[in-house]
């Protein structure tokens, strides 16, 4: 959390973290405005795209003014943590969007996708619009097709056929070369698929 107390400026530098940057989605993204919005609260989500855009012209870090900020979002800001721009940035480190560093604080450019815990916490029309972006996700990943996923898809449930576990289908389809979203991604299906309640269809 932040201190009680803090200056009239902070620095803000990016968090470089390659795994959250290899799969997340930019803060100020459709993905995040539709699904963290609801988990982060609307002046956490604003205040993070505010620190993230900041980047864009000192991709270094820079030195933020807070009273600036805060009357640019329509924020009070007073002495503590109790404010809500202090409740809001509190509330970015807490979900694990920034952390602090001597004097500033480090903020994700790239926010991770949910976790199932938080897509859980979501209204049932949300939770079913993150399932169709992610799958439209995986099938575009690495081929800009379909193609891919169907390919990664066909190989797991050849595999079913020949005799392997569904436990083992991941951990083959990454031997394999089946980039790692798309090798969850078929694994899953397949153990859907094969799950008491699926449809079947008889040839």
């Amino acid at each position: 959390m932040l201190p009680t107390s803090f200056g009239q400026t902070l620095i803000v530098v990016p968090w470089h973290d390659p795994v959250v940057e290899a799969v997340g989605y930019d803060a100020r993204s459709p993905y995040v405005e539709l699904f963290w919005l609801g988990i982060l609260g609307p002046t956490a989500t604003w205040v993070l795209r505010r620190l993230v855009t900041g980047f864009d012209a000192y991709p270094d870090g820079y030195e933020l003014d807070l009273g600036e900020t805060a009357n640019a979002l329509g924020l009070s800001l007073t002495a503590g943590t109790h404010s809500p721009f202090g409740r809001a940035m509190n509330r970015c480190i807490m979900f694990g969007m920034m952390h602090q560093i001597a004097g500033g604080v480090a903020v994700r450019r790239q926010l991770p996708p949910l976790s199932v815990r938080h897509l859980h916490k979501l209204p049932a029309h949300l939770q079913a619009a993150h399932t169709e972006w992610a799958d439209r996700r995986i099938r575009l990943e690495t081929t800009g097709s379909d193609h891919g996923f169907e390919r990664a898809l066909a190989l797991a449930q050849t595999m079913l056929r020949t005799g392997d576990e569904h436990h083992q289908l991941e951990r083959q389809l990454l031997s394999l070369g089946v980039a790692p979203r798309m090798a969850v991604e078929a694994a899953r299906r397949c153990a859907a698929d094969e799950s008491p309640n699926a449809e079947r269809h008889e040839p």
